[in-house]
């Protein structure tokens, strides 16, 4: 919820180390907020799985940027636990609503 807050106006770089990080974070977040930028169909629940599909599509591109650059142990556990809770959300979500597993 923070990430898509901050997501707005973009994150900047507290430092140049920092810069890959905050650009694969923003780079997540503002495709986040492009995907759930659709009009409302009229269907409840294909509209919430429209909306919530690219959020948690979002949370697993910023967990991956802390896997990638993070060093704290328990917020790299805490990310690989957001990649494999969020993707089988996704999955349960369009199966949910008749739809294939992935985009393809």
């Amino acid at each position: 919820m923070v990430l898509g807050l901050l997501s707005a106006s973009g994150i900047a770089a507290g430092n140049v180390a920092d810069a890959p990080f905050v650009d694969r974070v923003n780079a997540a977040m503002s495709k986040m907020m492009a995907g759930m930028a659709s009009e409302p169909t009229g269907d409840a629940d294909r509209d919430f799985v429209a909306w919530m599909v690219p959020h948690h599509q979002g949370a697993i591109e910023a967990a991956q940027a802390e896997l990638l650059y993070g060093h704290n142990v328990k917020l790299r556990r805490i990310a690989q636990e957001i990649v494999v809770t969020q993707q089988q959300e996704i999955a349960a979500m369009r199966l949910a609503i008749g739809l294939p597993l992935s985009k393809e």
